[in-house]
């Protein structure tokens, strides 16, 4: 998996792992190892390392309940079985020992990554029918599940796909989720090792590009799925962009001695994109549909668990009614601002001119909406809030072309000593060519539901609170589930759209509308019921976006995280369900902050488990306490 979190959106992590970014190359996760937790890195693990949370580090709300200790120790057990499979991840959520890690690309490392994750489940089912604290029983049911789930996936993909990896955004992924603000001077200098381990300069070690190759090469099966020609040829016109950006992080760290290693990383990588050119892209495959059982496998992946043909009539529904109450909203947005156009699309144009200029977005962001969300926040009762401001920044040019949508890169989970995630907006999409530039985020109107989603109280705080709460690792990491992760951001901007401005509102129900067609389309183009030049017109011409973000939407459900998309409005639905439900069962006595709050206190867990906490634990406790 890897780290990230989007509204414009790319989400939280990725598929196979989620909706934030990705330190590991979506390709190879998926292809491979899918679905891993969210985040990973190889070493000696030492489960004690583990057994105090970032909590115990970081500035705490509260103090970590006392099971959590036990449970970070059971879930050690997991983190070192797979450790070296997935190293950049680990390191990047601050698991110790994997910084100066690579990804294990060689020989049967899927038969190998299976046969260490069964080892571990077999060990994780022993201390189950020991353990009695409820607790960390439910979290040993949660590590046995992911571990079944791995293993499956695993075994699924490496038995109907070809394996083949966009190893130029691997590396700087990998090499972006150590060199960053957000890890200390000593974990930076490690760096370097793993740039030798992706080229091979370490005893031992052979380059990736190779690896790679090899693994491509050995499964000349025709009956396997092919990677797509898009993702081939993207991965081809990227690399210079990931080649600059790599050197640019090594010189922003000031990490000395990587010249010969950045040397052999140019040529290795130039070398494998001529191979990919040559004896990839010829017989790429050009259609998008995935078969029932992948596509299935993706959809349970994010944490959706219904058939994708309900989710559709349900989002084609969601659609139509949110495009009304856009229609009846826009005329008032159009008075208000003296437009000469009342239709929904023409109002939304007419808000996106003038655009700030690009110098501008960073501080209209940080200094006008985000305090004025906080304020907002803290003025309703929404949710509790960290006594500190969120951070933010623009994309760099890699980082657009990794991950060409605004998403969330979250702190360390673990051994966080202060560090804050952070909300990245990317000015572009380089995979739309010369229709690159979005106009989408970069106007006032647009920034709000934006940065309610990826800031506060969507993304930024919900990782924030499993920092500062001690929520345990098996809930953060091996739970991880895109509907818990994205459901909460589209809630959290539902919740913020009453106090904003009208301007405001009318693009909080188009991304609303978005996800929507998200729910719909997604399915629709990997079941085969429409195809990608339908899908660019319905989110142009229906939902308002420009042609850059349409073409990051659509590479998104067929290339990049085929089944993802639809886990914004699937975890939308069910959260709003579970309130209406509350609301009812408990009448005079619901309190949305205590409710908000109590479903940031249980992590990611999946739908079914977050509503049977909420049964179980949240209702009768309400029930029970004096009226103030």
């Amino acid at each position: 998996m890897t780290p990230s979190a989007s509204n414009g959106d790319a989400g939280a992590f990725p598929p196979g792992a989620t909706h934030m970014t990705k330190p590991l190359a979506l390709a190879i996760a998926v292809a491979l190892l899918a679905p891993v937790p969210a985040f990973a890195t190889a070493a000696q693990l030492a489960p004690a390392a583990l057994t105090a949370t970032a909590a115990a580090n970081a500035p705490a709300a509260k103090p970590a309940p006392a099971w959590v200790a036990r449970s970070n120790e059971y879930t050690a057990i997991l983190l070192k079985a797979q450790g070296e499979f997935m190293p950049e991840q680990l390191s990047f959520f601050g698991i110790p020992g994997y910084d100066d890690k690579a990804f294990d690309f060689g020989p049967e490392n899927g038969k190998r990554f299976r046969a260490a994750t069964a080892k571990a489940r077999t060990e994780l089912s022993t201390k189950l029918q020991l353990e009695r604290d409820p607790n960390v029983r439910q979290d040993l049911e949660i590590l046995i599940k992911a571990a079944d789930d791995a293993i499956e996936a695993s075994e699924v993909n490496e038995r109907l796909t070809r394996p083949w990896a966009d190893v130029g955004q691997a590396v700087f992924q990998g090499m972006q989720g150590l060199l960053s603000d957000q890890t200390p001077p000593a974990r930076r200098a490690m760096a370097l090792k793993r740039l030798q381990h992706y080229v091979g300069q370490v005893s031992g070690s052979m380059p990736l590009a190779t690896q790679a190759r090899q693994r491509y090469d050995e499964r000349p099966d025709p009956t396997l799925l092919q990677p797509t020609q898009l993702s081939v040829q993207q991965s081809i016109d990227n690399l210079p962009a990931y080649l600059k950006g790599i050197r640019a992080l090594f010189a922003k760290y000031k990490v000395e001695g990587a010249d010969a290693a950045l040397d052999a990383l140019d040529q290795q990588l130039t070398d494998y994109a001529a191979w990919s050119k040559a004896s990839v892209l010829p017989t790429a495959r050009t259609t998008y549909q995935l078969p029932d059982e992948l596509y299935a496998l993706s959809l349970k992946n994010v944490g959706i668990d219904i058939d994708p043909r309900v989710l559709i009539e349900r989002a084609q529904l969601e659609f139509m009614e949110t495009r009304n109450a856009m229609q009846q909203i826009a005329p008032l947005v159009a008075k208000e601002k003296g437009f000469a156009a009342t239709d929904t699309i023409g109002v939304i144009k007419a808000l996106k001119h003038p655009q700030l200029a690009n110098d501008q977005i960073e501080p209209y962001y940080r200094n006008t909406v985000m305090p004025e969300l906080d304020r907002l926040i803290a003025k309703h009762d929404v949710v509790s809030l960290p006594q500190r401001p969120m951070q933010m920044r623009l994309g760099s040019e890699a980082e657009n072309a990794a991950q060409p949508a605004p998403h969330f890169l979250p702190a360390p989970l673990v051994g966080n000593t202060g560090q804050q995630g952070t909300f990245v907006l990317p000015l572009g999409n380089p995979n739309a060519g010369a229709d690159g530039a979005y106009d989408d985020f970069n106007y006032p109107a647009g920034a709000w539901t934006l940065t309610a989603h990826e800031g506060r109280p969507g993304h930024e705080l919900q990782f924030t609170a499993m920092v500062e709460r001690g929520v345990s690792l098996a809930r953060t990491l091996y739970a991880f589930n895109s509907v818990n992760v994205e459901g909460w951001a589209l809630y959290a901007e539902a919740e913020m759209v009453p106090y904003e401005p009208l301007d405001g509102q009318l693009i909080a129900l188009q991304f609303r509308l978005l996800r929507a067609a998200r729910a719909m389309l997604d399915p629709m183009l990997n079941l085969g019921l429409t195809d990608r030049d339908t899908a660019f017109k319905v989110l142009t011409e229906q939902v308002g976006f420009s042609k850059a973000m349409a073409r990051q939407e659509v590479d998104r459900y067929t290339v990049k995280a085929p089944g993802q998309a639809g886990s914004y409005f699937y975890g939308y639905a069910r959260i709003m369900q579970l309130r209406a439900e509350t609301e009812v069962a408990l009448g005079d006595r619901f309190d949305r902050k205590a409710f908000n709050d109590f479903l940031l206190d249980q992590g990611l867990l999946p739908p079914d488990q977050l509503a049977k906490a909420v049964r179980e634990v949240f209702v009768p406790s309400q029930k029970a306490t004096p009226r103030r």
